[in-house]
């Protein structure tokens, strides 16, 4: 199990994963806060630039909150 803090940018212009250090990103997406679009989007990131499938990706907190803690599952 891996625990990672995000700090979410929402509405960006161009999306991107940026690694501030070891298991802290910030991450801007182009989708708004809105109906878990924005969260769904950040899975899908996060799990495409750490190479595994999104299933393993979990938002533990910060469902509601720019700041986020995510969990991956390496199985």
């Amino acid at each position: 199990m891996k625990i990672i803090k995000l700090k979410v940018i929402t509405r960006a212009r161009k999306e991107e994963v940026l690694k501030i250090r070891e298991n802290e990103y910030r991450i801007k997406v182009s989708c708004p806060p809105e109906k878990g679009k924005a969260n769904q989007r950040i899975i899908e990131l996060v799990s495409e630039r750490l190479g595994v499938r999104k299933n393993r990706v979990r938002i533990v907190s910060g469902e509601t909150n720019n700041r986020k803690i995510i969990e991956i599952d390496n199985g």
